[in-house]
Formats: C-alpha cells, structure tokens, sequence
C-alpha cells in the first residue's frame, strides 16, 4: 500500500468539514478502499446500550446490526485486536447470513477495532476483498487508520448526540 502522508492531512481536513456520521462515514469509506485496493468497507460502531454493532454504510446495503458477540466483527470487539481471514467461509467465526441476505460473497476480511480517547472500543473497521488476500502490512496501515479516524468519529458521534437532544429539546 503505497500513501502520502500530504493525501492523508488533505483527507483529515476534508473529514473535519463533514461533522455528522452520516457524512463522514462514506468518505472514510472511499478513502480506505482507495487506498487499500479492497472492494468494500464497513465501519462498524458500537453501541454498548444494546450490545450492538451497527453500520449503514456497506455499500449500498441497508443498515446490518450485528450482536457484540457474532462473527467476526464480534471477535474483533472482543479480542480488542486486528483480525485477517483470507477464507472466511472456513473460519466458524464468520457470518454466512450476512452473504446470503446480500447475495455478496466475501472472499476475504481485515478487522480492526477503532479505540476512543479513553480506549474503549468505539467500533470496528472492515475491509472486504482484497485481491489477493490480506496481509501483515495491510493490518499495520489499517491499525494506524484506525487511530487516524478513531478522534474524528468519537466527536461525530458526540455531535449526533447532541442534535438528537437539541431536535427533541431537551438541552
């Protein structure tokens, strides 16, 4: 993976100009698939309430919410460290149902949690089909990815909060 530390400053910085997940979270996406040469990316946040992992954005997918403790997504909130399978329909971790509602076949997976500032995990940040496979190298660029994008969607999400309060009235 070749990148410019001035292509990434630009991305923060565009980033910062975008307040609200939901327009953050595409331009993360794009950004990481770019870069990473993978065909899709989720990010996936946390929801400690409901012990559920959430996300809208997997391409054209409607929202998937996945319990803490399922599939791979799960194993990576739970071990709290990058996850790489290149043949996830032999991992017992995998989610089949996913693929199958989607009618998308996932050929291979790198799974990373995203801390917060106080390093809870926050999330978990997916790439999916790489050619070629995943590597050692890809989950070191992703890991520092992760940390990149970690401060930006702990504000979003403290933003959303706030709007949701504010629309209610509640102050």
């Amino acid at each position: 993976m070749k990148t410019s530390y001035t292509a990434l400053a630009d991305f923060g910085r565009a980033l910062l100009k975008r307040p609200t997940l939901s327009e953050g979270l595409p331009m993360i996406s794009e950004y990481a698939k770019a870069v990473s040469g993978a065909e899709r990316c989720s990010i996936f946040i946390y929801n400690p309430k409901i012990q559920m992992l959430w996300t809208t954005l997997a391409d054209g997918i409607e929202k998937i919410m996945v319990h803490k403790d399922d599939g791979i997504v799960g194993n990576t909130l739970k071990e709290g460290k990058p996850i790489l399978v290149n043949n996830p329909y032999e991992d017992e971790r995998f989610l089949h149902t996913i693929d199958n509602k989607t009618g998308f076949v996932t050929e291979n997976i790198a799974s990373i949690p995203i801390f917060d500032s106080n390093r809870h995990i926050i999330g978990v940040f997916q790439l999916l089909n790489k050619p070629g496979g995943f590597s050692a190298e890809d989950a070191k660029f992703m890991i520092f990815f992760a940390h990149y994008i970690s401060g930006y969607l702990e504000l979003a999400m403290l933003f959303d909060d706030e709007a949701s309060l504010l629309a209610k009235g509640i102050e």
